[in-house]
């Protein structure tokens, strides 16, 4: 019998980590569980709309889903259709693979004010993720502030500002779309607690900022340092490198005009917002100066307010407990050693080390929660779990519907022939309508 093995989560982690099974067990079953009809987690859900290059590492997803070891089963929710303690009775092995879908809470006083959103909310609005669809954030004000310098602050700062034709061949839902084009912002802040030689954006993000139709970059060459060095930074010779390069391009948005286009991106360093202002919608933001000491920001004692009516909260992402599993409050994380959480579960990605890195960071992962199950199952090893066969009795019995790879491709299908050109995709917003459409298409088979 073959080793079965479940995937929890169906994003970048899971995904490396079924490649990396399949390349190192001679004989396993693995099965990709999601509880969205879509795979690919933030590569559908987080990456920027108009990055349509960076989702292309679906492509090489898609290549492991259609192995003949590896099964899809989305549109199921561990929880709510299935505990992991019954896919542990059922699988000689489980992968935890969830991700941190949440925001870091920002906890300055106002910051319950209408006008305040995480990113992982907005970022999920705009994507058109169905958690997020009904966020609808009042996008009529003239500036807006995001905290944060990392690429995700970028990124948003990015989509507020960027021109319609910018943004053409994106794949942004039509209802945010018009509000979007129609909002009358013409500022974003971008406010970071510590320095540029600190920032985490990366400097193809900080570099994209500077071509953008409509708007021009503003920094202030009085917050950039002469060197990395100049900046006391303790820093790795491959971050040193990209902070060295940040700062070349920084500089070069120092010098330049902000008059020359109609809308303006500020980047502000050494600042920490302290209070939101307004009644009960966001009117503005306090923060105070900062300076960095021995890598962290502390208070200068000088204050500073900005208007505006939107805030975005860039500051972090948080993963929630899953019955049946332990949990570290503080850190976000469900506790490991290296992915190995108990006999027969593992955790990969952001769920095992914490909301850090790019893409490929989750690859690493995949390979070493592999290894560990390679050698924990090896050649002598005499399954007695049911695997596949019992996770499907059990979702028939309950009347549970999964939406299979072969059903995503279908919604896929017509999610690329609903587009109007350029635009790559038209993306079904709920659950329902894609279930829906799902149903169409399958009645529309059979009545052929």
């Amino acid at each position: 019998m073959p080793v079965s093995i479940a995937i929890i989560g169906s994003g970048p982690a899971g995904f490396y980590t079924a490649d990396a099974l399949v390349k190192s067990c001679e004989s396993c079953r693995i099965d990709i569980i999601e509880r969205l009809p879509t795979p690919f987690g933030l590569i559908r859900g987080g990456v920027a709309p108009d990055h349509q290059t960076t989702k292309r590492i679906t492509q090489k997803f898609e290549k492991t889903a259609l192995l003949d070891e590896v099964s899809y089963y989305g549109n199921v929710e561990i929880g709510r259709d299935v505990t992991l303690q019954e896919l542990r009775n059922l699988y000689d092995a489980v992968v935890l693979a969830v991700g941190a879908p949440n925001d870091r809470k920002l906890t300055i006083p106002g910051a319950d004010k209408l006008g305040v959103h995480g990113s992982a909310a907005f970022v999920g609005w705009y994507n058109g993720h169905p958690d997020f669809q009904d966020l609808k954030p009042n996008l009529d004000v003239g500036a807006a502030a995001v905290i944060g310098n990392g690429n995700v602050a970028m990124d948003v700062a990015r989509v507020l500002l960027r021109s319609a034709q910018g943004m053409a061949k994106s794949d942004l839902p039509d209802y945010a779309r018009q509000a979007i084009h129609h909002a009358p912002i013409n500022d974003v802040y971008m406010f970071g607690r510590r320095g540029p030689v600190e920032a985490k954006f990366t400097n193809v993000e900080l570099r994209e900022m500077g071509n953008l139709n409509e708007t021009s970059p503003v920094v202030r060459a009085e917050q950039l340092p002469d060197s990395v060095e100049a900046a006391g930074a303790n820093l790795s010779d491959r971050n040193r490198r990209l902070a060295e390069r940040n700062l070349k391009v920084l500089r070069e948005y120092s010098e330049r005009g902000s008059k020359s286009k109609p809308k303006r991106v500020h980047f502000e360093f050494y600042a920490a917002p302290v209070e939101i202002l307004g009644g009960n919608r966001v009117e503005g933001l306090r923060l105070e100066r900062t300076r960095v000491v021995s890598g962290r920001a502390e208070g200068t004692g000088e204050f500073f307010e900005i208007d505006c009516g939107l805030v975005v909260a860039a500051i972090g992402y948080r993963s929630e407990p899953m019955d049946g599993a332990p949990y570290d409050e503080k850190r976000a994380i469900i506790p490991n050693d290296d992915g190995r959480v108990d006999d027969g579960l593992y955790a990969v990605g952001w769920i095992k080390r914490g909301p850090s890195g790019v893409i490929s960071s989750n690859r690493s992962d995949g390979v070493v929660v592999a290894k560990f199950i390679h050698d924990d199952f090896d050649a002598s090893f005499e399954s007695s779990k049911t695997g596949r066969s019992g996770f499907e009795e059990l979702l028939h019995s309950r009347g549970i519907r999964s939406v299979s790879y072969a059903d995503w491709k279908k919604i896929d299908a017509m999610e690329l022939k609903n587009a109007t050109d350029p635009s790559p995709r038209q993306k079904f917003i709920t659950v329902e309508d894609m279930l829906e459409a799902l149903d169409g298409a399958c009645n529309s088979k059979e009545s052929a």
